[in-house]
């Protein structure tokens, strides 16, 4: 009898315990750990369909705005102040161009939206500061990645891909054929993918992530991507060697491997060989021939550069290209649509875009912001650098100065570059921040 009540009154013991743990908030903390890290992950998830991140932005901007008021996100902590230098540098450029904006209302209005970055950014350093949140969010985007591409050689093989049939002369995978966005997309986020596969698989998994991924980049017909996957393959393996000539020679293999992908989808692709042609007019060494290679790059860059001499020291405005461009121009330009009278939307150049878009003063600004994020890299301890290491490679794949470029004010390219360095200023948190 007694060893009965005992084992009852353990038994009782036992549920009110268990009732206990039932009404303690502990078991939702993971999940309340999950979500602001799905909300940053939603960015680039939604990302192929158009404006369809800018809810994630918005989920995310909103929450750290309430996370600020109620005093959750500290201004004061190092990963705070980060992004609130970056982003004065990126918006104060914008903000001083309106000054003589040639088109005030475009430009004005380009100021009043890019400041849903701020808070966004600061949600993703608070969402992103637990240290065992970054293998698992690395990987994921990693494995975003390798998707888009696999949807890309679906299209490759059959034609069609999620993103619906083809482009005439390139493949457009998840993104469309009216948004031919795939080639720089997947090379900039590339280093997602070669960290993650690095991590699982090492050296092997490294160079079989890079040659799978080559593919894609390649008939996508970006020669901007091809570059920026090149600068990605260069710096991955220099990552791996430390070493000149053990980097030469890797870099040799690497270069040897995609050169043969190249000269089979050349013979095998009548839409690369087409771009692969196009290209090598510039070795005719004409003005005429190098901007037809460029694809009128050439006169753009011509043009932008009149531009900067004109409004030397704020420039045109922010996503005043456009409208500017007809005043500047070389007579029959072939971008001036005379009907509408705008011509090219942007420089086609991050360096020319800004000195075009807010003059010499907001190439001061994005120079310090450049030097501020470099300085952060350079004193994080070397645990925080490994950590960082993917955004920190995206954001110079993509901002890499030697290259052309989709426009930084613009919506959708100017938030993919804040999500990458919201992710940064998280990345190089250390413990003792978060």
């Amino acid at each position: 009898m007694l060893r009965e009540q005992g084992a009852r009154s353990r038994g009782q013991g036992k549920s009110a315990a268990g009732w206990d743990e039932l009404r303690s908030p502990q078991p939702a903390k993971p999940r309340a750990a999950i979500w602001p890290a799905l909300v940053v992950l939603a960015v680039i998830v939604l990302l192929p369909l158009g404006r369809g991140s800018e809810a994630a932005v918005a989920v995310g901007a909103v929450a750290g705005i309430v996370l600020i008021a109620r005093r959750r996100i500290d201004l004061r902590a190092p990963a705070a102040r980060r992004v609130l230098v970056l982003f004065a540098c990126y918006w104060m450029a914008a903000l001083l161009s309106a000054v003589a904006a040639v088109e005030p209302a475009r430009t004005w209005s380009t100021v009043a939206d890019t400041l849903r970055f701020l808070p966004f950014a600061l949600f993703t350093v608070w969402a992103l500061r637990r240290v065992q949140t970054w293998p698992m969010l690395v990987r994921v985007v990693g494995v975003i990645v390798a998707l888009w591409a696999l949807d890309a050689y679906v299209q490759m093989a059959t034609g069609y891909s999620l993103g619906g049939p083809a482009e005439k002369e390139r493949v457009s995978g998840i993104f469309g054929a009216g948004n031919l966005k795939l080639g720089p997309v997947l090379a900039t986020l590339a280093p997602f993918a070669l960290v993650a596969a690095r991590e699982r698989f090492g050296g092997r998994g490294l160079a079989l992530a890079f040659i799978v991924l080559a593919v894609p980049i390649l008939l996508a017909g970006s020669r901007a991507a091809w570059l920026s996957y090149a600068l990605a393959g260069a710096l991955f393996a220099w990552q791996q060697t430390r070493d000149a000539r053990r980097f030469l020679a890797l870099s040799g293999a690497l270069a040897v491997i995609v050169a043969a992908i190249g000269a089979f989808a050349w013979h095998d692709s009548a839409r690369f060989g087409a771009r692969i042609e196009r290209s090598l007019l510039a070795l005719h060494g004409t003005q005429a021939a190098v901007d037809e290679a460029s694809a009128g790059r050439l006169s753009i860059w011509h043009t932008a550069l009149a531009m900067s001499a004109a409004h030397p020291l704020t420039g045109v405005g922010v996503r005043g290209f456009r409208y500017a461009y007809p005043r500047y121009a070389a007579p029959g330009d072939r971008f001036v649509d005379t009907t509408t009278d705008i011509g090219a939307s942007h420089a086609h150049q991050i360096v020319l875009e800004v000195l075009s878009e807010t003059g010499v003063i907001g190439l001061a600004f994005w120079l310090a912001g450049a030097w501020f994020a470099w300085d952060a890299w350079r004193r994080a301890s070397a645990i925080v650098r490994e950590r960082a290491l993917a955004p920190a490679l995206a954001l110079a794949v993509m901002t890499f100065p030697l290259n052309t470029h989709l426009a930084f004010y613009s919506a959708w390219w100017g938030l993919l570059f804040w999500w990458l360095l919201a992710l940064y200023c998280a990345a190089l948190q250390e413990p003792a921040d978060a």
